[in-house]
């Protein structure tokens, strides 16, 4: 784990950034090793690193709050995010996630 602006770092964590070339960059932490971030690139200004894993230093990064999800077609969206990135343990959170609003909608009927 790293400390970075009051927030600790760890694998998994979305952030943004800029890379050393000042390309934007959002993605997540594949692994931290010696003060290096290892960064999944899923959207950049770069669209030839999107896909990549590139280093990046804490102090180029913030980790991005916590979605809210309010909807289902977020957790839909959520869920094809999950699936695209590899992300078996968000997957299973988001798909319970939305059985769970299934499921009170049931209820309510």
């Amino acid at each position: 784990m790293m400390s970075n602006n009051n927030a600790i770092l760890k694998a998994g964590d979305w952030i943004k950034g800029k890379s050393r070339e000042g390309e934007l960059i959002v993605g997540y932490i594949e692994t931290l090793e010696e003060g290096i971030i290892k960064t999944k690139v899923i959207s950049s200004d770069n669209k030839t690193i999107e896909g990549k894993i590139i280093p990046l230093l804490s102090k180029q990064v913030k980790k991005m709050p916590a979605a809210k999800v309010a909807n289902k077609e977020q957790i839909h969206f959520l869920i094809d995010l999950a699936l695209s990135t590899g992300d078996e343990e968000w997957f299973f959170e988001l798909t319970s996630k939305l059985n769970s609003m299934r499921e009170l909608v049931k209820e309510i009927k």
